[in-house]
């Protein structure tokens, strides 16, 4: 049976699945060109969260502080019940429906939201992920969209900038080296992607949009850019060139930490090589990010590249699954990162999460839980496991898992859509499933509530001209790509961005310098055996040490596997030290939301709930500062 992983992930893997004697059997399709027949270590694991025996098998009602099984007829009641009370009560807009991308199948993702645009309720409009560089692509390319990563074979170098993509684009990476690029990497951590690379540039936090810039200006001023393309479909170009030829080269060098040969060599061997950039979400999620993103993306544009990034995909309209057009009252979407505020001022009453587990995921961590303990708000959650999240809900409703229901799914890799088969069977219910059980309890006769999950398919493919039987056959269908254009006021790739302009920010890309209170900037990415806070739980592998240069370990008199304290002004955690050099003095790094309830704490109670107000309020994560005393210092506990 065709499978496909629906995490959320770069790689989006064709699975080839069975169900032998009992046991879930997974191996990557080898027909898919670029997954490629093998599995991340992740992947390779799946038949172990498939077989948990912590999978939820009942709902749960909270009575008190207990958690007691009911069933399913009792638990959907019970939800029906507090809707109806609570849109009678404070109106349809107390009703918050909070999900994000833990399954990212087109049914399993948007089905949900047709009940809650028929019931008018509030949605959350995301930007805990990739919403800053979003906005700033926008604001140079008028879309997200970069190069499809098939086309890699036709160049000669990549840049992975801000992403370590031999934990989190595998695929990609293997992609890359199977066709014989030259591989760089820009990070401010010697990441195992960096350690694979033919070059490495270590920057400063917050620095990227002085590094790119610095190299602007070598490529302008030494004539090593495309002039037929800048001049042909460039709009803003002059005044761009005099904004980058005051920069100091010495000055980049001396905030960025990079000589300034090395600043030199960058542009000069990326303009003879017209290298292309694979964009990453980590660093976007800083107070810099944006316009980091906004400067890293003229680069490509400087040596012709059209659309010379990756960054995201996702290819194929949705709209028809989600059914918005059920709406009777216009939306009111709370901004992601405002989800806290939400809670506090009343403006939630009833919150409904599936695809997450904010309770884990989601920054500063104790303001969020005292707002759910202090505020009267009915929580449902569904999951499959019994979640941080779910501990702080009401009624928990067990899911089940992408081997158990049929869907389809898109990249924001690649241009694939991949076929996901039922291929066993466990407790627990789909999303739509558990959508149409809500919806016929509430007494709700509209037909668009009802309809199977392969007529909704076959209707969003139908829409992109996509042949279901085609996709049956092979399990994965390449979406052509057709003719691009820039979607900006020009109708160019604007270096002196209009859109930019309009939101009260600089037409070019603006280095500022960010400060904490505390003096150890703390970076929280993504571990390689986990997505966000998925499979903790289940494949066990974690890394919860945290990560500083010996040098900021000798000022404090801390040693290797140490027990330190991490705090600052949202809390403080307790966790063992690692010494290395991969880490820059100033920096240190622990790996991002794993389980509370298994680890006791997580990154999260330590991380910023700033946003990045100019860039659609995306999350500032990145932009946490620290201090770290070691345990058994006197007055410390």
């Amino acid at each position: 049976m065709f499978s496909a992983c629906m995490r959320d992930c770069y790689d989006t893997c064709s699975i080839i699945s069975e169900f032998r004697n009992g046991k879930l059997i997974v191996k990557g399709n080898p027909e898919h060109p670029i997954t490629r027949g093998f599995l991340c270590p992740k992947g390779a694991l799946l038949p172990r969260w498939f077989h948990s025996k912590d999978r939820l098998k009942l709902p749960l009602i909270k009575e008190g502080d207990e958690f007691n099984e009911t069933s399913w007829d009792k638990a959907i009641s019970l939800v029906a019940e507090k809707l109806k009370e609570m849109i009678k009560e404070y109106g349809s807009e107390s009703v918050l429906v909070y999900k994000y991308a833990g399954d990212r199948g087109v049914v399993n993702y948007y089905f949900p939201m047709r009940l809650f645009h028929y019931l008018n309720a509030s949605t959350i409009d995301g930007g805990i992920c990739d919403r800053a560089g979003q906005e700033a692509l926008k604001d140079i390319y008028g879309t997200a969209v970069g190069v499809d990563p098939e086309k890699l074979k036709e160049h000669k170098l990549i840049v992975y900038w801000g992403i370590n993509a031999f934990w989190t684009n595998l695929h990609g990476f293997m992609f890359a080296k199977r066709n014989n690029l030259e591989i760089w990497t820009v990070d401010v951590v010697r990441t195992e992607t960096a350690k694979r690379s033919d070059k490495f540039f270590q920057v400063r936090p917050d620095t990227d949009v002085l590094f790119a810039l610095g190299v602007a200006k070598v490529m302008i001023e030494e004539n090593l850019y495309d002039e037929d393309f800048v001049r042909e479909n460039v709009y803003g170009f002059e005044e761009f060139k005099n904004y980058v030829i005051k920069l100091s080269l010495n000055y980049v060098s001396q905030e960025t930490g990079v000589e300034v040969e090395e600043i030199r060599e960058f542009a000069r061997e990326f303009a003879e090589k017209k290298g292309i950039i694979h964009i990453g979400y980590g660093f976007q999620r800083s107070l810099a990010g944006g316009e980091a993103v906004r400067a890293i993306a003229i680069l490509p544009a400087l040596v012709g590249h059209r659309f010379g990034f990756i960054y995201d995909m996702k290819t194929i309209d949705k709209s028809y699954a989600e059914a918005k057009f059920l709406r009777t009252k216009p939306e009111l979407r709370i901004p992601q990162m405002e989800l806290t505020e939400a809670i506090e001022d009343g403006r939630v009453k009833f919150l409904y999460i599936y695809n997450s587990n904010p309770l884990a995921s989601y920054p500063n961590q104790n303001r969020l839980r005292k707002a759910l303990r202090k505020n009267d708000i009915f929580v449902v959650t569904h999951d499959i496991f019994l979640t941080d999240t779910a501990l702080f809900s009401d009624v928990v409703l067990p899911a089940n898992t992408f081997f158990e229901r049929l869907d389809i799914v898109d990249s924001y890799y690649h241009r694939y859509v991949l076929l996901n088969e039922p291929v066993a069977k466990g407790p627990g219910k789909s999303n739509s499933e558990v959508t149409r059980l809500i919806a016929k309890a509430l007494g709700i006769k509209n037909p668009y509530l009802y309809e199977s999950d392969e007529e909704v398919i076959r209707k969003v493919l139908e829409a992109n001209r996509i042949s279901f039987e085609e996709l049956k056959k092979k399990g994965f269908v390449k979406i052509p790509e057709g003719e691009r254009k820039w979607n900006t006021p020009s109708g160019k790739i604007e270096f002196y961005s209009q859109r930019a302009v309009k939101r009260g920010l600089s037409p070019f890309p603006e280095y500022k310098k960010f400060k904490g209170k505390y003096p150890l900037r703390l970076l929280s990415p993504t571990y390689r055996m986990t997505v966000t806070s998925q499979y903790h739980n289940t494949h066990g592998i974690i890394d919860s040490n945290l990560y500083m240069n010996p040098k900021d370990a000798a000022e404090r008199g801390i040693k290797d596997g140490d027990e330190v304290i991490v705090f600052n002004e949202n809390g403080k955690i307790k966790t063992k030290i690692k010494l290395t050099e991969d880490v820059p003095p100033g920096v240190v790094l622990l790996y991002k939301a794993f389980w509370v309830k298994l680890l006791g704490w997580n990154v999260n109670f330590l991380t910023t709930d700033k946003k990045v107000e100019k860039y659609g309020k995306g999350s500032a994560f990145h932009s946490t500062w620290v201090e770290v005393i070691r345990c058994g210092e006197p007055g410390v506990k």
